[in-house]
């Protein structure tokens, strides 16, 4: 199936439906016998909404998939990333500035590795209109074409700018490009990790797929509005999807997310809220790097509220084979992939900012039922890529001809220690135990975790120690000791843990910190493969 493409005839009744006439000519004769005939009622016209991009998605999924085939000129296909880089949208020609309002909206060129072109439309009084390509909108910078390029060329996607960090300034939100990838943006930040659509069969079973959103219609603000709604059409080999993005820009941006799935066939593996990530190497994970930068990573946990009201922390690594870890749940909470460590000087990178990379916090609204959490970790060799994958997995399958709905809530912030009251693990460490003051020799299959709890009331504790304890669990594994002490740096406790496992298994600890019966901490995991 192709894209719709506006004719002429619909732009027509467009601009009637919007009280716009296009020049005519009418010659009328009269008499004074004869009456004009009274003029005819104006029908309203039906104001586009969220109901509209559910009928196409349902439509579509009766049909064939076809992918889109686009004949891009071998200028845009073969331009590396500097070159893509320098064609920018000229900032004096965005769009929604018509009522004085916050918003603006600007476009991304098709090139590079972004070669499916969507149709992005402008909502005004209810009535959406086609935003038409045009070479003009664009500065291309240094790129040379030999021939123009197509009029009717079309977009990669779009972008819309806000004063978010200064009212003077107009600075970029929130972003759509490539397949159903989008990030944005809360005060103060700067981009990392992404979110997507939807994640079919990501680390199997079956064959990966990337669906793509074909269609945007964008609402036009008020001049006073504090949010921006987004709808979009998404279409793939195995479902078709509408959904409705809701932004509400601050200091935490707010981006309330509502979908209707239509699966066109069953899909063994269907991942929901689906977030994006780098991780390259931090604390608790130094291999060998020749780099002068101590961590490099865009996310460095995994963080769950569970059902039953525990927090989960798992730090992120850079494994040597791609892992899957499950954390199965009846009704989770919330889920998201978290940037906690905050501090210039653990990253030393004066131009791309790690430290105020933004976290992103999914919290299910309807739709979420049993299910798990799934992390997938796959190998990088630097840090262009993109190797973290972190979702929502339902228990039941999904089954050609369903409906699915699904509404969420995903909150960009720098500051995901206030999500909970209690303490959280802030560093993890490996090493090796020491032998000192033992006459028992360090087992080959040994290692010592030392992890970081801060925050909550652990400060309330440190003038008595003695009524904390740390609680460690190990599978496959044997715990050979354990010892807490207060950390002054860090306002918190400090445990270590020692665990002698058997070789070419993999261990799964957990611990966390309480005083009698009580839980001061959420509780870190980790899993160890014993080598």
């Amino acid at each position: 199936m192709s894209l719709p493409i506006f004719a002429r005839r619909d732009a027509l009744k467009l601009l009637a439906a919007a009280g716009i006439a296009w020049p005519a000519t009418v010659q009328a004769q009269t008499t004074q016998t004869q009456q004009q005939p009274a003029p005819a009622t104006p029908q309203p016209t039906a104001r586009f909404a969220y109901e509209d991009v559910v009928r196409r998605a349902r439509d579509l999924a009766g049909l064939a998939y076809e992918p889109p085939r686009p004949q891009l000129p071998p200028a845009l296909t073969t331009m590396n990333f500097d070159q893509y880089r320098e064609m920018r949208f000229r900032p004096e020609r965005a769009l929604m500035g018509q009522n004085n309002g916050p918003f603006r909206m600007q476009m991304f060129h098709l090139g590079f590795i972004y070669r499916d072109p969507v149709v992005v439309n402008v909502i005004r009084d209810g009535i959406p209109t086609p935003v038409p390509y045009a070479a003009a909108l664009f500065d291309y910078g240094r790129n040379r074409f030999e021939r123009p390029l197509p009029v009717d060329l079309g977009f990669a996607g779009f972008r819309i700018h806000y004063p978010l960090n200064d009212p003077r300034v107009q600075d970029e939100l929130i972003s759509f490009l490539g397949a159903s990838y989008f990030r944005f943006l809360g005060r103060g930040q700067k981009y990392g990790l992404s979110g997507r659509g939807i994640a079919v069969n990501t680390a199997g079973p079956g064959q990966e797929e990337f669906p793509i959103f074909r269609e945007f219609w964008v609402e036009t603000p008020a001049a006073d509005a504090g949010s921006c709604t987004i709808f979009a059409l998404l279409d793939g080999e195995s479902l078709t999807g509408a959904y409705r993005f809701t932004l509400f820009p601050g200091q935490e941006t707010v981006l309330d997310v509502h979908c209707t799935l239509f699966p066109r066939r069953a899909i063994p593996k269907l991942g929901v809220a689906p977030l994006t990530s780098m991780f390259y190497y931090a604390e608790n994970d130094r291999r060998s790097f020749d780099d002068f930068r101590p961590e490099l990573h865009d996310s460095d946990g995994l963080l769950i509220h569970s059902d039953t009201g525990e927090w989960i922390w798992r730090p992120l690594r850079n494994p040597k084979s791609p892992e899957i870890s499950q954390f199965a749940d009846r009704n989770v909470r919330g889920f998201g992939l978290m940037q906690r460590d905050r501090v210039f000087e653990h990253y030393q990178d004066l131009d791309l900012s790690y430290e105020m990379r933004p976290s992103y916090w999914v919290e299910p609204r309807e739709g979420f039922g049993d299910g798990r959490v799934e992390l997938v970790e796959l190998p990088t060799s630097d840090e262009t890529n993109d190797n973290i994958v972190a979702y929502w997995v339902p228990s039941r399958p999904v089954e050609q001809g369903q409906t699915l709905t699904f509404a969420y809530r995903v909150v960009s912030t720098a500051n995901e220690a206030r999500l909970h009251p209690g303490a959280y693990a802030l560093n993890t460490y490996r090493t090796r135990p020491s032998a000192l003051g033992s006459s028992e020799p360090v087992p080959a299959n040994a290692a010592r975790f030392i992890v970081d709890f801060v925050g909550g009331d652990l400060e309330y504790y440190l003038s008595q120690p003695d009524l904390v304890q740390v609680v460690p669990t190990a599978a496959n594994a044997r715990i050979t000791r354990t010892f807490l002490v207060p950390n002054t740096q860090t306002r918190g406790f400090r445990a270590a843990i020692d665990v002698v496992g058997e070789a070419g298994q993999t261990v799964n600890l957990r611990a966390f910190l309480r005083t009698g019966t009580k839980a001061l901490t959420e509780t870190w995991t980790f899993p160890w493969k014993v080598e």
